[in-house]
């Protein structure tokens, strides 16, 4: 089977565009407008860019009527937002989180889980995640599509401050993953979730495999 999406009739029932990258990062996002308003949000097109400095980014689709995601509002006006660990045990909250709330609803509270204070954003992230970025806005880039909701807005930021919970830290330094069990996003109404890790190490070692590993210089 194969097809071209920008102009055969798709042969299958379901889209499998978004079923072919997986697993995705999912980019649970907090950030507060300008009226102070606190919002919370995931987001399946999210990404690291480069580590040196540290630099994210994430796509939001627009609204059917054009509108830019509220997360998106709040960083180009704010200049901030913050990246929440999306785990096994707030998968719930995630999902609730997803709705499409008005731009005045807290969705901290309407998620049903609790808010901690930033040390150099202004916004809050989720208490209850063990990793977060506080992320520092340096530009977006909107890229029209065949429709509104095919309009997208992609988020540019650096990371600026990084958290991790203690308890999920190993003996030897690194994030206990297994323990953390972070979810991803796959398509359709698909997740999965990280509960099972291997290692592989590039033939020949040097530079390029340390850099992978992210080992002190």
């Amino acid at each position: 089977m194969n097809y071209n999406p920008r102009s055969d009739e798709r042969p299958l029932p379901y889209d499998p565009f978004k079923s072919c990258t997986v697993p995705r990062p999912i980019g649970w996002l907090s950030s507060v407008s300008t009226e102070g308003v606190h919002n919370l949000a995931p987001y399946s097109q999210w990404q690291n860019m480069t580590f040196d400095p540290p630099m994210v980014m994430f796509a939001a689709n627009r609204y059917p009527d054009g509108r830019k995601k509220d997360t998106v509002v709040n960083a180009e006006s704010t200049g901030w937002f913050v990246w929440n660990m999306a785990t096994w045990e707030l998968r719930e909250a995630v999902n609730r989180s997803a709705q499409a709330f008005e731009p005045e609803i807290d969705e901290f509270i309407e998620a049903g889980i609790t808010a901690t204070g930033c040390v150099d954003a202004p916004g809050r992230r989720v208490a209850e995640s063990p990793c977060h970025f506080e992320c520092k806005y340096l530009s977006s880039q909107f890229f029209a599509g065949n429709s509104p909701v095919g309009g997208v807005d992609v988020v540019f930021a650096e990371v600026v401050r990084i958290h991790v919970k203690d308890e999920v830290i190993t003996e030897s330094g690194k994030i206990d993953i297994p323990q953390i069990k972070p979810i991803a996003r796959l398509g359709y109404y698909d997740y999965c979730v990280v509960d099972d890790v291997f290692e592989m190490k590039i033939p020949g070692g040097g530079m390029a495999a340390d850099g992978l590993e992210g080992r002190k210089a």
